[in-house]
């Protein structure tokens, strides 16, 4: 398996939502909330727009772990959701598959999508669970709370949180960019 990282860059993060918009507002959707709420691309995949219309948090079951989940939806992924799905039923998923009645795009497939957009604007190393790292780098750099992301993330230690979201390897790199013997 793939070893992905988090994008550590906010203008990386632009252009990708930009390279996916490109292609419909479903595929940048699926990075958007990806990136803003942490969910595993499992559960992102599993929501419909019932789940989210008219709704001040996502309450899912992880299919992981099994485990109970409330996020926040913020005002400002709110009215993405809220233009993204204007003109969808309630039953619909939110991220459909073009083949099919009804049936949401596969984890491969949204895997695909990602890759060949990060691809196009030279990332490497990118795939789903880019996303949920990118959204635990950028929290914890803003907040400097690991026990939270830790908690978010329902990491069974500190540590294990900061490798996840690649802090662990960019400390590693910082002691090493100015060491020479």
């Amino acid at each position: 398996m793939k070893y992905v990282q988090p994008i550590r860059d906010m203008d990386k993060v632009y252009e990708m939502k930009n390279e996916l918009l490109k292609n419909g507002y479903r595929n940048y959707m699926i990075f958007n909330m990806g990136i803003n709420t942490g969910l595993r691309i499992s559960d992102l995949l599993s929501l419909r727009v019932i789940d989210v219309r008219n709704k001040s948090h996502l309450v899912i079951k992880e299919k992981k772990t099994g485990k109970s989940k409330r996020i926040l939806i913020n005002s400002n992924l709110k009215g993405d959701i809220d233009r993204y799905i204007y003109n969808m039923r309630d039953m619909d998923y939110l991220f459909k598959s073009q083949k099919g009645n009804n049936t949401p795009i596969t984890r491969v497939q949204a895997y695909r999508i990602l890759n060949k957009a990060a691809e196009n604007i030279g990332l490497v190393e990118v795939g789903t669970h880019t996303l949920r790292k990118t959204f635990g780098y950028f929290h914890y750099n803003q907040y400097k709370d690991v026990a939270i992301l830790q908690d978010i993330f329902n990491h069974s230690s500190p540590s294990i949180t900061l490798r996840y979201i690649g802090i662990t390897d960019d400390m590693k790199d910082k002691t090493i960019e100015n060491f020479y013997l």
